[in-house]
Parts: structure tokens; C-alpha cells; sequence
């Protein structure tokens, strides 16, 4: 009688469900409406795509930060039929994170606001697919704690971090006595082959036409400036417990590995797929089955080869500041975080120049890396990030003037 071992449905909060990973994991999901339900979405910006994916997927609950937004989307609703309880505010995210029939969050928050959820969901011992990359770079070693303490199962959704995760034992207490190092691939985005001197004048549509990923704008430029590598490197870091020595980069233009690890016998384990995010969305899901994520399957017989580059620190400077990071004082990660975010928000504003990403970051960590205590708790974060912000946005002012 195959019923009666039949699972319950895994019940997903999504929070950033209207990004382009939100509407990534949707799509898996509505492929399997067996092993799935939709307990909770939540949006920033666009409250209408919210409305739109409350009325297909139901959820209990629907979260957007302001109240105004709050009273249109239970107008759209009320008038839909749909008996979503919409929530306000940055504590009600994590309230939905942490809420008892969430089984799995799917944390794709872009930047520090997503830190906090991420953090209540471990606590509360979820199975948390990571793709925010702040609640590792910034949360660092204070995440890595809530995850062990609360018991919850932390699954990297990153393309590389996920190429890493599966090329690995279940049993992570294996990792460590098998991993030489680990090789993150970067395909080099827009300006890989130009001239470093030219990238002055780059502008931010340039900056975010990356050759074969689809992104929101803040991750386009960190591609093109290679910072998102940078970032990952930090994540590695925390994710495998690794040295900084043990992270390697190369760049990878046609995005088909999507990363590596040299195990301590030679052996490299990679995996490999079209550069397609719902299958790491899929394997996060699903883990550790596996099931149909919907994605084309990879052509040996299309691919004219796969080549390899060395990260040249002429063109991409940035990435050296993930070392320089990691060697340095306890929230020297969180100082790197906040001037990208702030210096990111510069360049796609039109105020300064697309080099002036990486002077505004440097000088940023340059000027605070070890001026603080080392963070205690979130609270210390999230000092340490917005004092990094204000120094950046002096260092940007100056830079525009």
C-alpha cells in the first residue's frame, strides 16, 4: 500500500517572491504540486506581481514593508477572493520565517534586510535554502551558530555554492578530511575581454547585459565587477569551513561548470548543467532526491568547449578584497558588504563611474577593517554595516564631486 507512506506536502515561505529567484522557485513548485505548498510570499517593491502570485498560489500569508502597500494588496485580494493574510513590517518576516507550519524559507532577499530573517528561520531550525548571500557575508560566524543551534539544515541555492554542496558527502563531518581546495568558477561577465583601461566609461546598462545569467541589476554589476565573486568567496568560506587558502577562483566563460572540488587525492568532482538557477532551486527543494527542475538539459554535442582563464586582478581588482576580508579583523566582511551595496547604488544612480565601485570598497575597508570590536550579536552587525555605509557614501561624494 504505497498511500499510506505518502508525505505531507513540505510547506515553503518565499521570502523575495517577486525577484528573479522568487519567481524561479514558483515555477519548480508549480511543477509539483504534490510535494508542495505555497505557506508564505513576500515582496518589496512590486506588490501587484505579489497579488498576482497570492491569487495562484494561495498562501496563508503575504508580508510587504509598508502599510500603504499592505491596505492595496487586501483591497486586490478581498476583491480576488483569495484569504491571504497579508503582514507588515520587517518583524513580521521573520515571524513567517521562524512560523511552526513553515517546514522550508527560501531567503532571497537581496542585501543586509535579509540578514535577519535568515537568522530567525535557523533558530527555528528550518530547512533554509540561502540565497542571500548577506546572511552569510555579513552573519559570518554568528549564522554559522544559529544554524548549529537551532538544528536547521542549511542548503546554499548560489549556482556555485550548490555545485560545491552536491559535489560533497551527505555526511559533512566527511567534508573536511576530503577537500584539498574548491575552484569557483566566474564567467568573467560583460568586460571580461576589454580593455581594463576602458572601463571608466562603462555605463549601467553595459554593466548589467551579463553574457548568460538572468539577474536583478545589483547582482549584474557585482558580476561585471566581479565583487559577486568576491562575496562567494567569503561565503565559501563559511558554508565548507574553509581557509581563505582553500578558495580558489577561475573564470569559466561559458557558465557550465559551475564549480569544483580537488579532493586531497587528486580527483576533481565538478558539477555541470546549463546555466539554468531552478536547478539549484530544485535540488534545495528536494534535497537529497532529486526531481525535475524544468531546465534544458546540457548538449555535449552543442558545447564547443569549456575554457578557462586565470581571474586577472588588473580587470577585476575587487576580488583580492574577499582575501584581504577574511585575513582581517572579525566584521571586516560586513565593512565590505556595505560599501559594495552603497557604492553599487552610486554607479546604477548615475553618480559615479563604474572604477570608482572598487576605490569606494577599498578605501572603505581600508578605513575601518578592525576599528570595532568583534560583533557579538546582530545588533552589532548592523552598526558595524551602517557606519561602513556612511564612510562609503563619503567616499562616494568625493569620488562624484
Amino acid at each position: 500500500m504505497s498511500h499510506s507512506t505518502h508525505h505531507p506536502r513540505q510547506r515553503v515561505a518565499i521570502l523575495g517572491s517577486t525577484g528573479s529567484i522568487g519567481v524561479s522557485t514558483l515555477d519548480v513548485i508549480a511543477r509539483h504540486p504534490d510535494r508542495f505548498e505555497v505557506t508564505a510570499l513576500s515582496a518589496f517593491r512590486r506588490t501587484d506581481e505579489l497579488a498576482a502570485q497570492c491569487r495562484q498560489f494561495r498562501p496563508r500569508f503575504a508580508v510587504v514593508p509598508e502599510q500603504a502597500q499592505a491596505a492595496a494588496l487586501r483591497d486586490a485580494l478581498r476583491d480576488a477572493g483569495v484569504r491571504t493574510e497579508v503582514l507588515v513590517g520587517a518583524r513580521a518576516l521573520e515571524e513567517v520565517a521562524a512560523h511552526p507550519d513553515v517546514d522550508s524559507v527560501m531567503a532571497a532577499i537581496v542585501g543586509a534586510a535579509g540578514l535577519e530573517p535568515c537568522m530567525a528561520a535557523a533558530r527555528a531550525g528550518k530547512r533554509l535554502l540561502l540565497a542571500n548571500k548577506e546572511a552569510l557575508v555579513v552573519g559570518g560566524a554568528l549564522f554559522m551558530d544559529a544554524v548549529r543551534e537551532g538544528g536547521a539544515t542549511l542548503l546554499p541555492i548560489d549556482s556555485e555554492h550548490s555545485a560545491i554542496f552536491q559535489c560533497l558527502p551527505e555526511d559533512r563531518s566527511q567534508w573536511a578530511s576530503r577537500i584539498d581546495h574548491i575552484v569557483l568558477t566566474a564567467s568573467g561577465g560583460p568586460f571580461r575581454t576589454r580593455d581594463p583601461l576602458s572601463l571608466a566609461d562603462v555605463t549601467p546598462d553595459q554593466a548589467c547585459a551579463h553574457p548568460n545569467w538572468v539577474m536583478g541589476r545589483k547582482i549584474s554589476v557585482d558580476s561585471a565587477t566581479m565583487m559577486n565573486k568576491a562575496l562567494e568567496v567569503i561565503e565559501a568560506r563559511w558554508l565548507f569551513d574553509l581557509t581563505p587558502q582553500q578558495i580558489r577562483v577561475v573564470i569559466h566563460p561559458q557558465s557550465i561548470i559551475h564549480s569544483m572540488v580537488v579532493c586531497r587525492d587528486a580527483s576533481v568532482l565538478a558539477q555541470l548543467g546549463t546555466p539554468d538557477m531552478k536547478v539549484p532551486i530544485a535540488y534545495g527543494l528536494s534535497f537529497p532526491q532529486r526531481i525535475e527542475a524544468g531546465a534544458e538539459r546540457l548538449d555535449f554535442l552543442r558545447l564547443a568547449g569549456l575554457t578557462f582563464e586565470p581571474a586577472d586582478t588588473q580587470r577585476f581588482p575587487g576580488l583580492q578584497l574577499a582575501y584581504q576580508a577574511l585575513e582581517g579583523p572579525p566584521g571586516s566582511s560586513v565593512v565590505l558588504n556595505a560599501a559594495n551595496e552603497v557604492a553599487v547604488e552610486g554607479f546604477l544612480r548615475g553618480d559615479i563611474r563604474f572604477t570608482a565601485i572598487h576605490e569606494v570598497n577599498r578605501g572603505t575597508l581600508d578605513a575601518l577593517a578592525g576599528r570595532q570590536a568583534a560583533p557579538r550579536d546582530v545588533g552589532d552587525l548592523l552598526e558595524i554595516d551602517a557606519r561602513a555605509r556612511e564612510m562609503a557614501s563619503q567616499l562616494a561624494r568625493k569620488s562624484a564631486a
